[in-house]
């Protein structure tokens, strides 16, 4: 039990950081780029964290539903929490920034569509909700693991 509490931790952990890093340490500098470098940019990332992302989020789901389930009473309802705010990061991606990060890579970076940034920003928001909710579900799990 103590590996799977030990895994859970890690990796919702891994996902929050990558996901307050992402929106607080890169948006600010790429929006500082030309429009050309800021798009080849955001497609980089895309791509990259398409992959990277799921890697940190399903363990995290795995490992925390297996602790919710047979972990007992102590910090029951705090890894409730957690799982509560996964799904809300999952369905904030889904309905906030996959369709547009997806579109993203379709698009030519000489001729981009006109409402590109608009759409880009409109992403952002639902980013700072999904950041949000990394945060709660890792400090949940901390807070469940603590010792009683």
């Amino acid at each position: 039990m103590a590996a799977l509490n030990f895994l859970s931790v890690i990796f919702a952990g891994l996902l929050a950081g990558s996901e307050f890093t992402i929106h607080y340490g890169l948006r600010a500098p790429a929006e500082s780029l030309d429009e050309r470098s800021q798009l080849v940019l955001r497609q980089a990332m895309v791509r990259r964290l398409r992959i990277l992302v799921p890697a940190f989020f399903v363990p995290a789901a795995v490992f925390g539903v297996a602790v919710s389930v047979l972990g007992g009473s102590p910090g029951f309802w705090f890894r409730c929490t957690a799982m509560v705010a996964l799904l809300g990061w999952v369905l904030i991606r889904a309905i906030g920034t996959i369709p547009i990060n997806s579109a993203t890579l379709d698009w030519q970076i000489e001729t981009p569509p006109k409402n590109w940034k608009a759409l880009v920003d409109r992403a952002e928001r639902f980013h700072d909700a999904g950041v949000f909710a990394a945060v709660v579900a890792f400090a949940a799990l901390v807070v469940a693991n603590l010792p009683r």
